[in-house]
Formats: structure tokens, C-alpha cells, sequence
């Protein structure tokens, strides 16, 4: 059997590029080598290039998305995006692909630039039976007075994120009127829009969603008990920072709901691959809160995906088989 090509594209332009790598490596060791050649592809500002086991780096020819190695042009049948952030998470790179029909395994150019941007994504999912979305702010620019302008609208305590940042970046919970001025220059900082909401007091959960043979599947759900005001960058990648629970606590009852509510999500946003979907479940009222969606969710064999994926029985191999096989359907 002729083995498929696989491009593995890993890295981007933002400070996630880090977690970009990690996720990569678990990836590559649990592709099935026996139907895939697996080839690592770095992509940084500037810097595109295949790197061979050796480590020797081979430059891409950006005009078609090849290399050429020993004197031939190898090309690939298909990309397994793991970059998260810009460019991979954003559109931009899929986009590309697209133009030069490359198929890949992520959200197309659309789904992938609104779900990165959090308060247009809220916006569309709001209309969604059962799922809530709590009150929030979307900024364009920072000014004097802002601080003052917001707590007119939005009561205390209440969360500051770049609008359209990753892996918590510049995101700060202010519980007071005075550190809400430092938090709009930290997420400023970040990206030139900021959403500003206000605090869901509930439980915080994660649920994956995948596409195979058409059919969207729905993994369970983790729980997620950090020891920090809030799930942050720390929380995220430092090992104890954070308990997770898969399946998370949940009763019957709302596991079917939350189930029904991760299936219209995934087929609103016209997602593609895998995803997963953050949300809060109310103290007082059990009401499923909406957080936010990640197209291209963490793939380390610690992650909140891959938790999920082992919790059904399933291996990485297999799944990851099942998202590479969907994007040729």
C-alpha cells in the first residue's frame, strides 16, 4: 500500500508556538506509521522548512508548498494542523491551502477567523437552545476613562481577555474597580480588541468534538478544578497547578444536554476536526455557559483532547486516523 504524504505543521507567530511543538511530538509518534510518511514541518515568520530526522532542515517552496529532497519535488496529500494562534488557528494558513487545494484537518478559512475572534463567535452562538452566554464588552481601542465606562455596564467581578488570543494570554479576572485599568493595558498589550465580561460563578468544564465518516461525535467532558483565581496559562501547561476530572462530575441529565448543545455548536460554526468547546455550568442554576472554542485544541498526551479520547476507550493512534481520513471525505 502507497503511504499517504502527511505534512505535520507545527510552531506559528505567537508565544503558543511552544505548546504548538509539544503537541506535535505526540502526534507524530502516534500517526500510523504503516499508512502515513509523516513529515515535520516547522512554519515561523520568514522561516518555513521540512526538517528530516536528521534534523537537517529542507526550505519550502512557498509557491506550491513543497520541497524539493534529493533532486525531487515532494509534495504532500494532505496537512495535519497543529498550530495554535497565527497563523493556523486564525484562517490565515488554511486559507492558503486552500488556494492551492491541499486538504488539511482543521475548521476552513471562515470558521477558523470568526471562532478566533471570542466576542463574534459569542455573538453566533448566543441563539443556540439552552446554551447562555454572559454579558460582555467588545473593545476596539483603549482610552482614559474606559475603566470608569465599563463598570457603568458590567458588575464586579469580571473577566479582561484579548479578543483574539490563545492559551489565556494577558487575560486577568479584576475583582476590584482599581485593577481594572492594568488589565486593559495587559490585554491591549495583546491584540488591538479586548473582551471584557462578566463572572459566571459555576463549575468549569472542556468537551471535545470531532467529525468522522460525517458523523459529528461528541467525547466527555473534563472538570476542571484549578488552584488559580481562574484555568490561566499556568494552569493550562504547569503539571499540579490544576486537577482535571474526566469524565467530569456531571449527572445524566446534563451530560445529554451538554451533549446536544456540543453537536449544534460544532455544526453552527461549521466546524471541521476536531475541537473543544470550554463552558461554565451555573452554581445556582445549572445553566451551560458558553466560554469560548478552540479549533485547534492541545494535542499532549496531558491534554484536555486526549484525556478524552483515552476516557472512551479509544487510542490517539485511531483517533488521529479518523481526523486525517475525514479531511478526504
Amino acid at each position: 500500500m502507497n503511504k499517504k504524504q502527511i505534512a505535520l505543521v507545527m510552531g506559528g507567530y505567537t508565544g503558543e508556538s511552544v505548546v504548538s511543538e509539544k503537541s506535535a511530538a505526540v502526534v507524530a509518534q502516534h500517526l500510523d506509521k504503516d499508512r502515513f510518511e509523516v513529515h515535520k514541518i516547522h512554519i515561523y515568520p520568514n522561516n518555513w522548512y521540512l526538517e528530516e530526522e536528521d534534523g537537517t532542515k529542507l526550505p519550502l517552496d512557498l509557491n506550491g508548498f513543497f520541497v524539493v529532497k534529493n533532486g525531487k519535488k515532494l509534495t504532500f496529500d494532505g496537512v495535519f494542523n497543529i498550530i495554535h494562534g497565527s497563523p493556523g488557528e486564525d484562517g490565515k494558513l488554511v486559507g492558503y491551502f486552500d488556494m492551492l487545494g491541499i486538504p488539511y484537518t482543521t475548521c476552513d478559512a471562515l470558521t477558523s477567523s470568526i471562532t478566533m475572534n471570542k466576542a463574534y463567535t459569542k455573538k453566533i452562538v448566543s441563539e443556540i437552545p439552552d446554551l447562555h452566554v454572559a454579558k460582555s464588552v467588545q473593545l476596539f481601542a483603549n482610552k482614559p476613562g474606559l475603566a470608569n465606562e465599563l463598570l457603568e455596564e458590567l458588575r464586579l467581578p469580571i473577566f479582561v481577555k484579548p479578543n483574539n488570543g490563545g492559551s489565556s494570554i494577558g487575560m486577568s479576572k479584576v475583582k476590584s474597580a482599581e485593577e481594572l485599568s492594568h488589565a486593559l493595558d495587559l490585554a491591549f498589550k495583546e491584540d488591538t480588541q479586548v473582551m471584557v465580561e462578566e463572572f459566571v460563578s459555576g463549575r468549569e468544564f472542556s468537551i471535545g468534538i470531532y467529525k468522522t465518516n460525517g458523523k459529528i461525535m461528541v467525547l466527555p467532558s473534563t472538570e476542571i478544578i484549578s488552584s488559580k483565581e481562574f484555568f490561566d496559562f499556568e494552569a493550562k501547561y504547569q503539571p499540579g497547578v490544576s486537577e482535571e476530572i474526566t469524565p467530569g462530575r456531571m449527572d445524566e441529565r446534563d451530560a445529554v444536554q451538554v451533549k446536544k448543545i456540543a453537536e449544534k455548536v460544532y455544526q453552527t460554526l461549521n466546524c471541521k476536526g476536531a475541537v473543544r468547546m470550554d463552558y461554565f455550568l451555573e452554581t445556582k442554576t445549572d445553566k451551560f455557559y458558553f466560554i469560548e472554542i478552540n479549533t485547534v485544541p492541545g494535542q499532549t498526551e496531558t491534554s484536555l483532547i486526549s484525556q478524552q479520547v483515552k476516557a472512551v476507550g479509544m487510542s490517539l493512534k485511531t483517533f488521529y486516523t479518523e481526523l486525517i481520513e475525514e479531511m478526504w471525505r
